[in-house]
């Protein structure tokens, strides 16, 4: 059976789970990009414009165009302060509504392992770039362990039951990116990985914000009341033997960047 697409429709709630993971991985990636200030950028799959905002605040941006599927992240993005002066719209990234060589570059922060056809929303990229331009991405290393999830999906793997990572979840792995670049055209390919951290005031807050949306949210929503808290108690004992007290957690993504042919 096909798996349902994975979607993050709660702008709020992706917020609280991955906005300071987002923030962390995206100062690094964006350091680590050659792309110069005062240019055309295009986020796909731009979520509530956290890595946007990154875009408008470190890039200073001639222009700047987020999309993504969901109107409930649209609204979020649209409503964020520190993204003010970009652009937002509900829309696909495989079929992306620019013309031709519209943008200086096109990014995907988080992103595509979530899109159906990885290889589509890449070629539809370097189509909307012009000659020259950047095409880059950086995912959490799914199949690697890098995601910040990473501890409950173990535990979920211990009591034998789905992790519910999305059926594009190959594309996030090193190889799977550098042949999605390649297989695209792109060329001058450069990858590497970004590691960070983040701490919590507790198990229990890490818990409660990893539940509230997106890949995990899907999981429980197959599971019963009981498997639930089993899991649960399962994460507790993992993160916070003691109980109490705060807990660091590490994730780790591969990124990548490559050019459209000049």
């Amino acid at each position: 059976m096909t798996q349902p697409p994975i979607r993050f429709d709660d702008g709020e709630a992706y917020e609280r789970l991955m906005g300071v993971w987002s923030q962390s991985v995206g100062d690094v990636f964006l350091d680590w990009l050659p792309a110069g200030d005062g240019q055309r950028w295009l986020d796909v799959g731009c979520g509530n414009g956290a890595f946007t905002e990154q875009i408008v605040r470190r890039r200073q941006p001639a222009d700047v165009q987020g999309i993504d599927p969901s109107s409930g992240q649209i609204a979020y993005a649209q409503a964020r302060v520190g993204a003010a002066g970009a652009t937002f719209q509900v829309g696909d990234a495989m079929a992306l509504p620019f013309a031709a060589n519209r943008f200086d570059a096109a990014v995907m922060a988080l992103v595509i392992s979530f899109v159906p056809d990885p290889a589509k929303a890449v070629t539809e990229m370097a189509r909307v770039v012009r000659p020259g331009g950047l095409i880059a991405a950086y995912m959490w290393d799914q199949p690697g362990g890098g995601s910040p999830q990473a501890q409950i999906f173990a535990e979920l793997r211990g009591m034998g039951l789905d992790t519910a990572l999305p059926a594009s979840g190959w594309a996030s792995s090193p190889d799977g990116l550098h042949g999605l670049w390649a297989g695209s055209g792109l060329e001058r390919i450069e990858a590497r990985i970004i590691h960070v951290r983040r701490d919590f005031g507790s198990a229990e807050d890490f818990w409660r914000t990893s539940a509230e949306t997106g890949v995990l949210r899907a999981a429980l929503e197959r599971m019963s009341a009981g498997a639930i808290e089993a899991l649960r108690d399962r994460v507790m004992a993992r993160l916070s033997p003691s109980g109490s007290g705060p807990v660091t957690l590490t994730a780790f993504a591969n990124a990548i960047q490559g050019r459209v042919p000049a």
